[in-house]
């Protein structure tokens, strides 16, 4: 199901000015300025964001009844008509679509031009952390290292930069929103980055907006480039949106560790259906982010594994974290292991369109590069 613009003087946006139908365009259609601010309040800025949001969600919000979120809905009706719509006028959507720079062209290509917009990328890396024979013995530890992308200055560093670059299709470049959810953002290695390109050190951390997460609940409310943790997480999240509405030319969110706050906020097997709801909420609202406002989304992820898999002959014990609810939520998802010295070696681990590949590339002082035989 998707939604059709309707074109008439109620506040349709051509496309060419502005993504999405700004949220104040309700007043056209009888909803007061304060419950259009309450709307703003939890991130919800624009008419689609609107369509993306249960009635139940809606009446939650303080100062909204029941009466008021069926005419919040019907307005929204009015300016977006929910329909099936054919694959030729879905593909003309699509090119709104734009692709992010690795700064490798190898990974680029395995990619199919860069990290794509209104899609989420999740990329987790190989762990290389000892194990004492006493956790080999205890079947039920879970052993997670600092994964190889984290460990050698992690590619949302990178991503930070090249997001802000101009790059194919018309696409001019943007700021970054920095989720940071277990304290590894470094401003001074996008400087050492920032070298590499030619780009003013300053200006590129001006484009930078950075925030620390410490729960799940703070992420949920903030829409720049952000580290998730937990509740926290899920607040900053709320604010991202916000950004992305407010500030022009938004287009990237990196998130380093999407799963590092749930592992400290749940804990055990008791609390592992109520640590998958909420992780599910928290994917469902990256989702609607990108789509809402052609944003870019990139994670990483942490690895497990598995002391007793040698048992049952599985061929490779390591596996991302996050089940089944991280790997449906995720559009393309990368894997990342360690190759020669600096070399290190991409695989598509699944993708709606890109077939199953690989791609080596090298982590240099000036980020990721391609690799040199």
């Amino acid at each position: 199901m998707e939604d059709q613009v309707v074109e008439d003087e109620g506040g349709y946006q051509d496309d060419e000015v502005s993504f999405f139908q700004d949220i104040d365009l309700l007043q056209k259609y009888g909803i007061n300025v304060a419950d259009i601010k309450k709307l703003k309040s939890v991130g919800i800025c624009t008419v689609k964001g609107i369509q993306m949001t249960t009635r139940r969600a809606l009446c939650n919000v303080k100062g909204l009844s029941e009466a008021k979120v069926d005419k919040i809905k019907e307005a929204a009706g009015k300016l977006l008509i929910t329909g099936f719509q054919t694959a030729s006028e879905y593909s003309m959507k699509r090119r709104h679509v734009f692709h992010i720079t690795t700064g490798s062209l190898e990974f680029d290509k395995l990619l199919g031009g860069g990290i794509e917009s209104m899609a989420i990328t999740e990329a987790f890396g190989e762990l290389q952390c000892v194990v004492s024979g006493a956790d080999k013995m205890d079947k039920e530890c879970e052993n997670v290292e600092s994964s190889e992308l984290e460990r050698h200055s992690s590619p949302t560093h990178y991503v930070a930069i090249t997001a802000q670059l101009p790059g194919e299709d018309g696409y001019t470049g943007g700021k970054v929103i920095f989720i940071d959810t277990e304290n590894t953002f470094r401003p001074d290695r996008l400087k050492d980055i920032a070298e590499r390109f030619n780009v003013d050190h300053e200006a590129v951390l001006d484009n930078v907006l950075y925030a620390r997460a410490y729960t799940i609940d703070i992420v949920g409310s903030a829409t720049w480039f952000l580290h998730f943790s937990g509740e926290h997480q899920m607040e900053l999240l709320d604010f991202v949106a916000a950004k992305f509405h407010d500030e022009g030319g938004v287009f990237k969110l990196l998130e380093n560790s999407i799963m590092a706050l749930f592992r400290v906020d749940f804990s055990g097997r008791g609390e592992l259906a109520e640590r998958q709801q909420k992780l599910a909420q928290m994917l469902s609202r990256l989702q609607k982010i990108s789509e809402e406002y052609n944003v870019a989304v990139f994670v990483t992820n942490q690895m497990t594994a598995d002391p007793g898999a040698g048992m049952t002959f599985q061929a490779d014990p390591k596996k991302p974290i996050g089940g089944h609810i991280l790997a449906h939520a995720s559009t393309t998802r990368l894997s990342l292991r360690k190759g020669r010295g600096e070399m290190r070696i991409a695989k598509i681990f699944d993708s709606p369109d890109m077939p199953e590949n690989e791609a080596t590339f090298a982590i240099t002082p000036g980020g990721v590069a391609d690799a040199k035989e």
